[in-house]
């Protein structure tokens, strides 16, 4: 016969059943209120990072291609500065040569002038003279001497310049190839969008490199790398029309000098002409008179010839009539002259 057993537990009361029942459809509704709010607080939010995720996606962006077209400007303005530098490199390389030429030139006119002057230390006796054609000699030796220096000069000058203007080069080449990797990361970066494959989480990317700068420095950097540029250049221009000048007046210089001492020569050669043929004519004279002089010395020679056979005559005559004898021996007409002298008989 069964038997009725009771399970040694407790009992609620049916209140509180109700009550519990109660309090978990309470909070159930709550939980579900609270779930609906942090989901609309969630949608929200999504919403807001979403858009502000677009925002700063887009303003990144746009800083982004401002900042590739800033660089790509000067980019721009270092293409121009090189081609005008490159150009003004030529042009100055140019014009030195153009110098050492000119400079190479005068050594011809500068050993004709010594060799001038050389040949001239040749003459002799009173021709050893110092005339105008020597002091023009001179002055032309002095003013070669004077254009090689200044022309040497300015070569020394536009050597040093092409040499900090290949150091500008230098130095706007590397700014120009950092600019064009820049370019290249830049554009690069601007390229990449959600959908690209090479985009990945990076560890600290937010971190700032030891050697960087800021833009204000980068911006000073580059203009200073333009102005210096600039600046040697117009340095260079100016170099060039002072050698041109230099070139031009050291010629005309020169020029004016050559044309002087030639001067000098021909009208010395004239004055060496006239005087070679005022003595050319006096040895002409000379010798002839010399003919004659000759001419009558032997004239007189003859005529003391002929005067000692007269002389003999009148000797032997005389001697021979010493001999007369005793009054004969007197002193007629015939002995003509007082004792002591002889007749011309």
């Amino acid at each position: 016969m069964a038997t009725l057993s009771f399970k040694p537990s407790q009992r609620f009361q049916l209140q509180d059943w109700h009550t519990n029942n109660y309090l978990l459809s309470t909070n159930a509704e709550q939980q579900r209120d609270a779930s609906h709010q942090i989901r609309q607080e969630a949608r929200v939010l999504r919403n807001e990072t979403n858009n502000q995720t677009i925002w700063d996606e887009h303003d990144n962006r746009t800083r982004l291609a401002e900042r590739v077209d800033t660089v790509n400007r000067w980019k721009e303005m270092l293409d121009k500065c090189l081609t005008d530098l490159d150009a003004e490199i030529e042009a100055l390389t140019q014009m030195k040569e153009s110098a050492e030429k000119n400079l190479q030139a005068k050594n011809l006119p500068l050993d004709v002038a010594i060799e001038c002057l050389t040949l001239r230390d040749s003459r002799r006796d009173i021709d050893v003279v110092k005339d105008p054609v020597e002091e023009e000699l001179h002055k032309e030796v002095e003013a070669i001497d004077a254009t090689k220096k200044a022309l040497q000069q300015k070569i020394s000058q536009a050597f040093e310049k092409l040499c900090l203007l290949q150091e500008v080069r230098q130095q706007l080449n590397s700014d120009h190839r950092d600019k064009m990797e820049t370019l290249d990361i830049d554009r690069g970066c601007l390229s990449l969008n959600l959908k690209s494959p090479n985009i990945s989480l990076k560890i600290n990317p937010t971190r700032v490199p030891d050697n960087s700068s800021s833009l204000q420095q980068w911006d000073d950097f580059s203009q200073f790398n333009k102005n210096r540029a600039e600046a040697e250049m117009k340095e260079a221009t100016e170099l060039r029309e002072a050698i041109a000048l230099t070139i031009a007046e050291t010629n005309n210089e020169l020029e004016a000098q050559r044309v002087a001492t030639e001067f000098a020569f021909r009208k010395r050669l004239r004055e060496m002409e006239k005087v070679y043929s005022e003595l050319k004519w006096q040895e002409k004279n000379t010798l002839q008179e010399i003919a004659e002089l000759q001419e009558d010395i032997r004239h007189l020679e003859e005529d003391l010839h002929r005067k000692l056979l007269n002389l003999k005559l009148c000797h032997t005559r005389l001697e021979s009539r010493t001999y007369r004898p005793n009054v004969e021996l007197c002193r007629d007409q015939v002995q003509g002259y007082p004792s002591g002298t002889l007749s011309p008989c």
